[in-house]
């Protein structure tokens, strides 16, 4: 029996949105930058351009926090399940899995790990459907197969 791959699972729907809002922030800043200019209004103050690359530096830290929702990832192998979130990743080998949940109007899949712990993926979103629904059965398959490798191995009794 031949070892499972290495499954590599990513939000589709996110990153789409997430990459496309970051082009237009960064066109929206750099466009107002560039009509930063002249006096400030009824007072004494006037653009300079420092000013005008103040703008284009606050659009990008804005499109570099709108991209931090594209960092949700999850691979998967024989040996176990990383899970990368917004914030914090984790590494789990099968041992410590119960299951995989994906529970009906639940915005993520989840781990059900064995101290009743319930650890999210939000890599595996709802509102990329279909494609959740099989990462979902390819973990499974890989947590399956692992309980399979320990019943195999067990020593009857």
């Amino acid at each position: 029996m031949s070892e499972p791959e290495l499954i590599r699972l990513r939000p589709r729907r996110i990153r789409v949105i997430c990459w496309a809002s970051a082009a237009v922030l960064l066109v929206v800043f750099s466009v107002v930058a560039t009509s930063l200019h002249g006096p400030t209004g009824d007072g004494y103050g006037t653009f300079q351009r420092g000013d005008q690359l103040a703008m284009v530096g606050l659009g990008i830290f804005g499109a570099l926090g709108i991209l931090l929702f594209t960092r949700p990832r999850v691979e998967a192998d024989a040996r176990g399940v990383r899970v990368r979130n917004l914030v914090g990743s984790y590494e789990l080998p099968w041992e410590v899995v119960r299951g995989i949940r994906f529970d009906r109007g639940a915005p993520w899949a989840s781990l059900e790990l064995h101290d009743d712990d319930l650890m999210p993926m939000v890599a595996l979103q709802a509102a990329d459907k279909e494609l959740a629904v099989e990462g979902v059965r390819a973990l499974r398959r890989l947590h399956q197969a692992h309980l399979d490798r320990l019943t195999e191995s067990a020593p009857n009794r």
